[in-house]
């Protein structure tokens, strides 16, 4: 299988396995994506999900199968499919209610590079490139995409990337906010995550949704939830740990 969920604790791994494509993506796997979130999100062991090749070392993603984008470009029916494939993953993904990280060892490109966008936090190594190369092939970048990078660096950023289709180095990536972290693997900043209140982390996942999406004030719906979270478990254990200066226990 192409895609796969692999568990570890309490970390889902969803695994791009295409090495002989350098993990590019056809429709198939755009269509097992959200299949495979909501797999994960149903699952009430896991709370964090990390998307990686499932070879150390190797590209993360090479893109769109471009060999599939040639021979069926004049079908208007399976274009319109494909699209709506990708676009639905990359919004289920961009609004997984898990915490979502994209751990970037090799090559990261096109559609490959989307992927990595619509996680909360990129990883990389210092062996990872970056890019998004539709320019380069005579096509565009769906706009959800090229909004999830806007929003990571800005408009000026996001032009230089999408207008020359180069290739960023992990170092380059990291100085533009294009990466949030470079190490060898992801473990330790997912053990963190892992370790801290579910609860806490599901509602501010959403916050940041809302202020992406164009919210700047509270209301009353974000207002509720902040107010109800001193009634909630997780805050009482949080409190009592912190006071008895010990690590928080979460359920």
């Amino acid at each position: 299988m192409t895609l796969r969920l692999m568990k570890k604790g309490a970390t889902a791994n969803l695994l791009i396995d295409r090495a002989d494509k350098r993990n590019a993506l056809d429709m198939a796997m755009w269509e097992l994506l959200p299949r495979l979130l909501e797999e994960a999100h149903d699952d009430p062991e896991i709370r964090l999900l990390v998307v990686r090749s499932a070879e150390a070392g190797r590209a993360f993603s090479a893109g769109a199968d471009i060999g599939e984008l040639l021979a069926n470009k004049d079908d208007v029916a399976w274009r319109g499919a494909n699209q709506a494939a990708i676009n639905r993953a990359q919004y289920e993904l961009a609004r997984a209610a898990l915490p979502t990280i994209a751990f970037v060892e090799g090559d990261c490109v096109g559609g490959g590079c989307g992927i990595a966008l619509a996680c909360d936090i990129r990883v990389a190594t210092r062996a990872a490139r970056f890019g998004v190369t539709p320019a380069r092939l005579g096509l565009a970048y769906p706009l959800h995409d090229v909004k999830l990078l806007v929003d990571l660096v800005g408009p000026g950023q996001a032009r230089r990337i999408l207008f020359t289709g180069d290739l960023l180095d992990a170092d380059e990536a990291s100085r533009i906010g294009l990466v949030e972290m470079l190490a060898d693997d992801p473990d330790e900043l997912a053990d963190r995550i892992v370790s801290s209140s579910a609860h806490s982390i599901r509602e501010m996942k959403r916050f940041v949704r809302r202020v992406l999406d164009g919210q700047t004030q509270d209301d009353d719906v974000t207002r509720r939830i902040f107010a109800k979270a001193f009634a909630g478990p997780d805050f009482a254990e949080g409190a009592t740990a912190f006071i008895e200066k010990r690590e928080p226990r979460f359920g």
